[in-house]
């Protein structure tokens, strides 16, 4: 999770009908007049930007970046196929050694000949640890990656790593530009060079990125020849804008949404997600770090009502942090409201009832502060009813919005309502938000989650090939959540999208957390055509 991705609180959104119908809903009748020179210039509006395009810091490191290209890309389906290199990996060595061809002809946007030494530098310049990149330990079963001519890339493993191919979705960068850089503090930062279908024309800080198709991109001409990503924090702007005509779509919460469900010549798009909202409970909270507060936390909570109410259905309780439809979930995890059982494990733990209804131990009230990002409606609905809910059992929630700046100071300390998910492997989303090897890393393991059986299973599912194995293991992780919770977690969100009636080609993925600016059914903007 970043402060500069996840600031959509609202989620939810539909895919287009037909084929994609088991995925979401196009919802809209008719099409907007527009011509097709109308169609070659998009403006989206979405929750907020990214605060580096450099890939060497993170930024569309699980693809679906517009300025550059991985090795392998992701289809609507999420199954990998060749993007710079010409096929899926060749493995070897019992799952050690991953060979990689790249195309013939592939520019970078500056018309430089894109080699297999720029996809080492990429891959060592993340690796090196004075590189400022949070997401490092996800390529941490590299042992070397090197060239073998211009064309050829090999990745030698220190373990088999069952999801690697999928890490190779990382764009690319052109040694010739940012190697003679600082990656932490050099132009490529925000003056990026890459060989994806668009080039960065404009960056107006806090307002507004502009694209423009990038003229030596080896896919060919995308019909959409410009497009900008307004950025606009506030849930309620960005629809009115949308209303007016000032952008073509924009990402927006359920209640948001659903006022344009009868607008002749807009169509929402529903996009399920492996995005959910949590409470992380630091384990050095005097209050938060008490194993009972935590677990009687998660029974008094309400998820299916925060579901109804909330997201207006769109979108599922969750139990852990994969959604109950994945097919690494742990069936039987599943946690009912029970206000009752909330009260038993805290009468128990010595948590008495006191004055104003509210519990005491040995002096401590069982009050504790949860922080939301403000402008973000749909968290602070979570956070309101979080805390209401709790109060019911005798704890009691101080629930307070603010900016990022001052919440990150004091994620290690106090509790966030948080937004994390991952796709494409368990190993994604849980290494990152369970081990305690990154606790309190950025937003790694935000609530300084410490638990060496947990430690253990996540080292397992991350080196054995094994599919029984893996299951085993993230079957051992999320049991465990339930027995030891670090967070509490509240649901799964689906994501909307309301966008002109004015293009076909037009689908939606199954999303990770970070949206609006990278996924969305713009995630492929590239092949989108005017409607004829």
């Amino acid at each position: 999770m970043s402060p500069v991705t996840h600031a959509s609180g609202g989620g939810g959104g539909g895919g287009p009908p037909g084929p994609r119908a088991g995925r979401g809903r196009g919802r809209g009748r008719g099409a907007a007049a527009g011509t097709a020179k109308a169609a070659e210039s998009v403006v989206i509006g979405v929750a907020s930007e990214p605060d580096t395009l450099s890939p060497l810091l993170g930024y569309g490191k699980d693809g679906n970046s517009k300025i550059f290209d991985g090795l392998l890309a992701r289809d609507t389906d999420l199954k990998l196929k060749p993007a710079l290199a010409t096929a899926l990996p060749k493995i070897a060595d019992g799952g050690r050694t991953y060979t990689y061809t790249l195309r013939d002809g592939v520019k970078f946007s500056d018309g430089e000949p894109l080699t297999a030494q720029d996809v080492v530098y990429t891959y060592r310049t993340v690796l090196d640890e004075k590189t400022n990149n949070t997401a490092r330990s996800e390529l941490d079963a590299i042992e070397d990656v090197s060239a073998k001519g211009d064309d050829t890339v090999v990745f030698s493993l220190k373990y088999p790593y069952a999801a690697f191919a999928a890490r190779t979705v990382l764009p690319i960068v052109p040694e010739h530009v940012a190697g003679g850089q600082d990656p932490n503090t050099g132009t490529f930062n925000t003056a990026p060079v890459g060989t994806g279908p668009y080039v960065l024309a404009d960056w107006s800080k806090g307002e507004k990125l502009t694209f423009k198709a990038n003229p030596h991109y080896w896919g060919g001409k995308p019909a959409v020849k410009s497009f900008t990503m307004a950025i606009i924090a506030d849930d309620n702007v960005r629809a009115t804008r949308l209303r007016s005509g000032d952008l073509d779509g924009a990402v927006l919460p359920p209640n948001l949404a659903a006022t344009f469900e009868k607008d002749d010549g807009r169509r929402t798009y529903e996009a399920k997600s492996y995005d959910f909202r949590a409470v992380t409970l630091p384990t050095s909270g005097k209050v938060t770090g008490d194993r009972a507060i935590r677990q009687a936390l998660d029974a008094a909570v309400d998820r299916q009502a925060m579901v109804d109410k909330i997201l207006d259905g769109a979108g599922r309780p969750a139990y852990g942090p994969l959604p109950v439809d994945d097919p690494w979930y742990k069936r039987g995890i599943e946690r009912p409201h029970d206000l009752a059982e909330a009260k038993r494990i805290l009468d128990e733990a010595g948590w008495k009832t006191g004055s104003g209804g509210i519990r005491a131990k040995d002096g401590q009230r069982a009050s504790f502060t949860l922080y939301y990002p403000s402008g973000d409606k749909v968290r602070q609905d979570h956070a309101l009813a979080y805390a209401s809910d709790a109060k019911k059992a005798g704890i009691e929630v101080k629930v307070e919005g603010a900016t990022w700046e001052v919440i990150e100071p004091r994620m290690k300390n106090d509790a966030v309502l948080a937004g994390f998910g991952s796709v494409g492997d368990p190993d994604f989303g849980l290494y990152t938000l369970l081990h305690s090897s990154l606790a309190n890393d950025g937003f790694n393991n935000m609530a300084g989650y410490d638990n060496p059986a947990v430690d253990k299973a996540l080292d397992a599912g991350r080196r054995t090939q094994d599919p029984e194995q893996r299951a085993a293991a993230y079957d051992q992780v999320q049991q465990a959540l339930v027995e030891d919770p670090g967070y509490t977690f509240l649901t799964h969100i689906d994501h909307l999208y309301v966008l002109a009636d004015r293009w076909d080609g037009l689908t939606t993925q199954l999303e990770p957390h970070e949206h609006g600016f990278a996924s969305g059914p713009w995630w492929n903007i590239e092949d989108w055509q005017p409607k004829k």
